[in-house]
């Protein structure tokens, strides 16, 4: 019986418990851990691991519930997925066929969102650092909207528009110096971030952008973070927009659009997640009534929960009273651990692993760096040579995150969807990653 300080103060969730609350995962007596009708353990058999799996149901069910919360609110608000949570094509097809639209951030994404079905009109092109090629590609594909980050990206973009022949619909996305009360590397609404116009120097801008040409202001935009579980700090951001809104047509300047961002959190562990009606009922309560054409920008709600990491024990380590297990997965795959200190459920596929008694350990990657490491103190049972496990909650900055440091080749993606599952990326051959490599004739 370890020492009463020894214990955790917080439990971690059981796999039971951590199960429960994602309705797309469920154990079966005999074939372990199924994502909507299929053995997870299946799916290793065919591609091996690491291997990431997303469930089409869960994100398909997760869009409709966010698009029924806004309508219910009465609330004239398209959605656009925020690509930069997950680009995969079968994703972004998967969101198109539901109307949704997107919300990209460099010129790589907007190719990726229109060979995803997503047409050019639904497209908001956003991001604090927009090259002049990129801008070119936005006018040329005709978006619907570009999110203005600075007075000197308005003065790039009315040069580049007008020496088109083009007209850029531009909204102005604002800081609004809103503490959105989460991790400081993913905060971007408080006025020491990189992102957005100083509140106090929108209205001017604004009324500056509708004199220059191939300038078309239509409205305003703003992105407090990500993660974020509370409404507090969206009703804070978005009545400080609605003011803005109503000095801006006062002084007979037309405005017409509000793109609200994204940010809602999802449950890693046991916290209760971001509700969509609770969500649409913050934007009702600032905007509503605006005669306003509004947007959201959901990317981590979204398929955030909708995705997990398949991973092996390589070994199981003893080091003194340490016990590390180590995946063939690493930091290299799922960063968020090493770059966040983020908590991911970690789940046995087999179930009768899921059923043993369980000890504190060290889930670690085999990469050459000490942050590799998954979860420290972890509750998992007694684990043999090649023995499976989920972490879950990785269908947002999961794989668009990855890397091939070390030389490891990318992990297989495989979707989901009922009893059926398809390959979306098939795993990276070792030759892959030298293929593009040149050694110059000086050093033959």
């Amino acid at each position: 019986m370890p020492h009463p300080a020894a214990l955790p103060l917080d439990p971690d969730p059981t796999f039971a418990e951590l199960i429960a609350v994602r309705p797309h995962l469920s154990m079966h007596a005999m074939d372990g851990l199924l994502m909507e009708g299929v053995p997870l353990n299946a799916v290793a058999d065919a591609v091996g691991t690491p291997a990431w799996v997303l469930s089409a149901g869960s994100i398909r069910g997760r869009l409709r519930a966010l698009q029924l919360a806004l309508a219910e609110a009465a609330l004239p608000a398209r959605v656009h997925y925020a690509v930069k949570a997950n680009d995969h094509l079968a994703v972004l097809r998967l969101v198109a066929e539901r109307g949704a639209g997107a919300d990209v951030v460099s010129g790589g994404e907007l190719r990726r969102a229109l060979l995803g079905g997503i047409t050019a009109d639904r497209i908001v092109f956003s991001g604090v650092g927009k090259a002049e090629w990129e801008l070119r590609l936005a006018l040329e594909a005709g978006v619907g909207q570009i999110n203005v980050e600075s007075a000197e990206e308005l003065a790039m973009l009315s040069e580049i528009a007008h020496a088109m022949g083009r007209t850029a619909r531009v909204a102005l996305r604002i800081n609004p110096d809103v503490d959105a009360g989460t991790h400081a590397k993913i905060t971007t609404g408080r006025a020491d971030n990189k992102f957005g116009i100083a509140y106090g120097s929108a209205a001017a801008l604004y009324a500056h952008a509708a004199a220059l040409p191939g300038i078309e202001p239509v409205g305003l935009a703003l992105h407090i973070g990500s993660q974020i579980l509370s409404m507090a700090p969206f009703r804070a951001a978005y009545a400080r927009v609605a003011e803005l809104v109503r000095g801006l047509r006062a002084a007979g300047l037309p405005v017409h659009t509000v793109d609200c961002g994204g940010g809602l959190g999802i449950g890693y562990r046991d916290e209760p997640a971001a509700s969509p009606a609770a969500f649409a009922g913050a934007i009702r309560a600032t905007l509503g009534g605006m005669d306003l054409q509004l947007a959201v920008e959901p990317g981590r709600w979204l398929v955030g929960t909708a995705g997990l990491l398949l991973a092996s024990a390589v070994l199981v380590k003893t080091t003194g009273a340490r016990r590390f297990v180590v995946l063939d997965a690493a930091m290299n795959d799922l960063l968020r651990p090493a770059m966040y200190d983020a908590w991911h459920g970690i789940v046995p596929v087999s179930a009768a692993d899921a059923a043993r008694p369980v000890a504190p350990c060290d889930v670690v990657g085999p990469v050459c760096e000490s942050g590799d490491t998954f979860a420290r103190g972890r509750a998992l049972p007694p684990l043999g040579h090649n023995a499976r496990l989920a972490i879950l909650d990785a269908g947002a900055y999961g794989s668009v995150m990855s890397s091939t440091y070390n030389a490891r080749p990318l992990a297989a993606e495989v979707m989901v969807d009922g009893d059926r599952w398809s390959v979306i990326r098939a795993r990276q051959p070792l030759e892959a990653l030298w293929a593009g490599e040149t050694i110059p004739d000086w050093l033959a």
